[in-house]
This record gives C-alpha cells, structure tokens and sequence, in this order.
C-alpha cells in the first residue's frame, strides 16, 4: 500500500479547482437563459395586489382603446388566439358572462395576439357569435407588457386598476361563483384617493 502524502500546495489547488468548476457552470448557466437573479431590466411580473399595466391597442371596429379608460369599472382582461384550443374552450363562457353583466360598471377585453389581426379574429368572432370588444395584438406587446407565459391568461382588474385574480388556462367564466365575485367587484366603492 502507497501512502500519499498530501501537501498545502496539493489542497489549494483543489479548492481552485472546485471553484473554478462552479463558476464554468455558472456561466453555463447564464447562457442557457437562467440569468433571472442578474436580469437588471425584470420588472416584477404582473400579480394579484399591484396595479394593472396600461396598454393601447386598436379593437376590431378600429377604436384605439387604453386600459385606463376603463377606470372605474371592473375589467375581465383576457389574452388569446385563435389557434389556441383552450381559448377556443372559455370563449362561450366569456360571451355569457358579457352578457350577464352588459351595462353594469364592467367590460371584457379579449387581446387577440394573432399576428393576422382582423383577418383571422372577425371571422372568428362571427363564426361564435362573440360580441364583447376584441383588441388586436399583431405584435405581441402585450405578453410582454404583462409577462404572460402562455394562452389564455385571463386578469380581473378591480375598479380602481388593481389587479385582483390572474388565471392561466382555460375557465369556466359563467360559474355562479364567478359571476357573483364579478358583482361583488362591481358593487364596491371606489375609494377616495
């Protein structure tokens, strides 16, 4: 049996060793796309409690709507596509909570990020009898503008621009419970700020 005898030397370089191993896969690690913690520009993403981001778009009848328009009413945000199955899915039940609450203080606006715009979103809201404002998204800005991971993400913006519920996938949105939160929303003062 050899014995080794291991020196100071022999130890510093092992511990160079691992570090410069740990720092090779930090670096790997960044240029994957992990380099959430170093990301200076990341604004925090859009959840419940914080105020909803505004945006511009231009609707289906070419009015050029700003979310802040709607201050003071309740605002079912839902962002789409046409291609997507499970936005397919919630649309009938959107359309009957539209017509649920249609005139009270609340709106749907169904952000379609089609990059076809009109020519694929009008046929599709004939074709399903959809009637509630659809915006037009060729760009894609708004998944950006709210750090969507996918479709259908859905927001509930209270009346005073706060975001109060996020959804990802697809709901029923003509349940009672759904519909009574909406009322309840509806219903509360406006505070004096």
């Amino acid at each position: 049996m050899v014995e080794k005898n291991i020196t100071s030397s022999d130890k510093y370089k092992s511990i160079i060793l691992v570090f410069l191993m740990i720092i090779g896969l930090g670096i790997i690690y960044l240029f994957q796309g992990g380099n959430y913690f170093l990301d200076l520009d990341n604004k925090e993403r859009v959840r419940p409690g914080l105020p909803a981001p505004n945006f511009t778009l231009s609707g289906l009848d070419g009015e050029v709507v700003n979310l802040t328009d709607y201050k003071g009413k309740v605002v079912f945000l839902n962002i789409w596509a046409t291609w997507c199955p499970p936005c397919r899915e919630e649309m009938p039940s959107m359309q009957k909570l539209y017509n649920e609450l249609k005139g009270e203080d609340f709106e749907i606006l169904a952000v379609s990020i089609d990059t076809l715009g009109a020519k694929a979103v009008a046929p599709f809201m004939n074709k399903f009898n959809l009637t509630f404002p659809a915006l037009l998204d060729t760009k894609g800005s708004i998944q950006g503008i709210y750090g969507t991971t996918g479709i259908p993400e859905s927001y509930i913006i209270d009346r005073e621009g706060i975001v109060v519920e996020k959804v990802i996938g697809a709901k029923d949105w003509s349940s009672p419970e759904v519909i009574d939160m909406m009322q309840n929303l509806i219903q509360k003062p406006l505070s004096d700020k």
